[in-house]
């Protein structure tokens, strides 16, 4: 069960650090704002299961998101392209402020009540008296959906042959007849639609309050930087690695003088101290995905897959 849990959380972070590559690996920016994203579309999606019923918020709140995520982009992003990337990084730093005081003033301070729909809200297998819950099999559902079709767009459509030729080739791109700023704008809302869709399925998932994006704005880019910058494959590897890694530390009740134990050593309390001895690997779990990713700035800059090293 844990196997299962542990990709199902995996596939929600692909789903987040999705969008974030590909801005990245089309545009060049790396959006410090996305998690910002993926909170405003778990709070549209509550808003709108109010106002109508869960699937309703399930489709037209990325569309919102995305259509906030493009006028971003044009209008200010785009603007502060010609100063570089420092520009671009400090103001999505910024956004992400902005959009955290619009959520508090519209929403208040605490968490909404953003339930998972009654048709999804149930057991659909169990396993040594633990179950697997239908909603958590959706959230996989929907992740693997979203990568088959970002395959399919990018490397099997026009559409996905214009974007990476506006990526490498962008004066030969646009000479061509394209809009190559269009092409980024749009690159950019469907990255921000990609974060917003994953706020609609894992906002219930979890809890939906203000400091959802802080909870996970730091994950992702460690997923990122893990799996390789701009690279979508590595992405979802480091995903599915972390989820994985993370959640068999959770169950897992291992204490430190445990492992040392098994593996042949012999220590005392005071060896190490007194709290050191008692600590479990459970609660060092929220860690490990940033010792991951010391490691692989050491071993592996590029990432498991990345092929830049900006």
């Amino acid at each position: 069960m844990s196997l299962l849990n542990g990709v199902s959380y995996g596939l929600l972070l692909f789903m987040l650090s999705a969008g974030l590559t590909l801005i990245f690996s089309m545009m060049g920016v790396l959006n410090f704002a996305h998690a910002s994203f993926y909170m405003l579309g778990a709070y549209f999606a509550y808003q709108l299961s109010g106002w109508t019923n869960f699937w309703v918020a399930f489709l037209v709140a990325p569309l919102l998101v995305a259509a906030l995520g493009g006028v971003f982009e044009r209008f200010v992003l785009r603007k502060t392209h010609k100063f570089g990337h420092v520009a671009e990084l400090l103001v999505t730093f910024g956004l992400s402020f902005v959009i955290l005081e619009l959520v508090q003033l519209v929403w208040g301070r605490t968490a909404v009540d953003y339930k998972v729909p009654a048709a999804l809200d149930g057991t659909l297998f169990k396993v040594f008296n633990s179950s697997f819950p239908q909603y958590r099999a959706f959230m996989m559902l929907v992740a693997v959906g979203m990568l088959l079709a970002l395959y399919v767009v990018l490397k099997k459509t026009r559409i996905g042959l214009v974007i990476q030729a506006a990526l490498t080739h962008p004066d030969t791109t646009e000479a061509l007849g394209h809009n190559v700023p269009r092409v980024f704008a749009l690159v950019f809302a469907a990255g921000t639609a990609l974060a917003g869709l994953a706020g609609v399925i894992g906002g219930n998932a979890f809890v939906t309050e203000p400091g959802m994006a802080q909870a996970v704005g730091a994950i992702i880019f460690v997923v990122v930087v893990v799996g390789g910058m701009g690279s979508l494959a590595g992405a979802l590897v480091a995903s599915l690695l972390i989820g994985l890694l993370q959640t068999f530390a959770v169950g897992l009740d291992w204490s430190f003088s445990g492992a040392l134990t098994s593996l042949g050593l012999t220590v005392t309390p005071e060896t190490f101290g007194y709290p050191v001895w008692k600590l479990k690997l459970s609660q060092v779990a929220p860690i490990l995905p940033y010792l991951l990713l010391v490691v692989m700035l050491i071993v592996r800059p590029k990432g498991l897959m990345g092929t830049r090293d900006e």
